[in-house]
């Protein structure tokens, strides 16, 4: 699969099966899981489905307020679990059919993922113990 860098932009080809074993960027070192990755319709399932360590998936839009209040907390519980859980942003506006497919009413809506299926979703932006209580129910 391509991930974009969170720090270059630049794409790099990693295997799915590597996305546990810390992956860099080829261009700039940086590690590839230490920020939310930016998930299109075109790697979702690759990424929810592929990886051996859990996922969440935070789906926003540039528009929403609470969106735009929760992207810090959702970033830095991205970097305090880097490369224990896969941290995934998908842009509702942009990726609408991506929406439509998860059955995304309301926004910021928060599903975790194990195992390729999805196990836990909340609706709402979390405060960061209730983000850690999120996290924790998917190891």
């Amino acid at each position: 699969m391509i991930i974009s860098c969170p720090h270059c932009s630049k794409g790099n080809r990693v295997p799915a099966e590597r996305l546990n074993q810390s992956p860099v960027c080829g261009a700039c070192q940086q590690d590839l899981l230490a920020l939310p990755i930016n998930a299109t319709a075109a790697n979702f399932s690759e990424l929810t489905t592929q990886t051996a360590i859990p996922v969440i998936v935070d789906f926003w839009a540039p528009w929403c307020g609470p969106c735009k209040m929760f992207g810090p907390t959702f970033q830095a519980s991205a970097i305090a679990h880097a490369n224990k859980v896969l941290f995934i942003k998908v842009n509702t506006e942009a990726e609408q059919g991506l929406g439509a497919q998860m059955n995304i009413r309301s926004i910021p809506t928060l599903a975790g993922f194990k195992g390729g299926k999805e196990v836990h979703r909340v609706s709402g932006a979390l405060p960061p113990s209730q983000l850690e209580q999120f996290i924790n129910q998917l190891r």
